[in-house]
């Protein structure tokens, strides 16, 4: 896992654009509807070209509109045109949902999702912005200062060390990596022998949990066993248990060592 998020190619593209979040003033979503360059039809392209299976799902142009307006981006960004002309992406048959302006089969929108999680209230600055998650428990975020110093990356909340890591990668150089990289790979040792036979119809507002846990020291996810979650519960109990873990490990570098008498 580690090894593959350190070797995540850069592949050069349209950066993601908040346009109002850190300002006074709210665009309407007319104003945050980019008529003459939109990122869209780039988009689209990778999509159609995608070498994993991409599905992007329906969406209601209000609501569209509406989650435009809620999180203040730009149809210019890379994100702003995946709110606006989905309802979400369902990659590896929806191993990966990638969250759009929301849809049947993944009833989260970008704005809903990051609401009482990462904000409090709409155009609340933010630590960082929820913008996809996996079957396994695996969270996708981008970073706005509270992961790291590399503002606008994309970060991966490891469900195997509930650690967030850094992929090293913008917004749409993650939609790239979604559409055409070796996902086995990057997720080695997160899925079992079986796995695509569960995936198929899997509720995109549910995800795998594991018992033992991943993040447990040995733990082989062919042997454990697995029932279906909220996703909305398995977030935070990870966001959690990460920072209990996070401070038994600071707690044990701090512990003085026994002298020998």
């Amino acid at each position: 896992m580690k090894s593959a998020i350190k070797t995540l190619s850069i592949i050069g593209l349209t950066f993601l654009s908040l346009t109002g979040m850190a300002q006074n003033k709210l665009f309407s979503a007319e104003e945050l509807i980019n008529k003459k360059d939109p990122a869209w039809p780039l988009v689209k392209k990778w999509v159609d070209s995608a070498k994993n299976k991409v599905e992007t799902l329906p969406l209601d142009t209000a609501k569209a509109k509406e989650v435009l307006y809620n999180t203040q981006i730009s149809t210019y960004s890379t994100l702003g045109s995946v709110i606006y002309n989905t309802g979400g992406i369902m990659v590896d048959n929806g191993w990966i949902r990638i969250l759009g302006s929301g849809s049947e089969r993944l009833p989260r929108s970008v704005s809903e999702w990051n609401k009482g999680k990462t904000i409090k209230e709409y155009g609340d600055n933010l630590p960082y912005l929820l913008i996809a998650d996996d079957a396994v428990g695996g969270f996708f975020a981008i970073n706005y200062g509270g992961l790291g110093p590399d503002i606008k990356n994309v970060y991966y909340l490891e469900p195997n060390s509930l650690t967030w890591q850094p992929l090293g990668a913008g917004y749409g150089e993650f939609l790239v990596f979604c559409f055409d990289s070796d996902l086995s790979k990057f997720y080695k040792g997160l899925r079992w022998s079986t796995w695509n036979q569960f995936i198929a119809n899997l509720d995109g507002s549910k995800t795998y949990s594991f018992r033992p846990y991943l993040w447990e020291e040995g733990t082989d996810i062919e042997k454990c066993t697995r029932k279906l979650v909220g996703i909305e519960e398995m977030y935070k109990f990870n966001i959690m248990k990460s920072k209990e873990l996070k401070a038994a490990g600071e707690t044990k570098k701090e512990e003085p060592k026994n002298e020998q008498q």
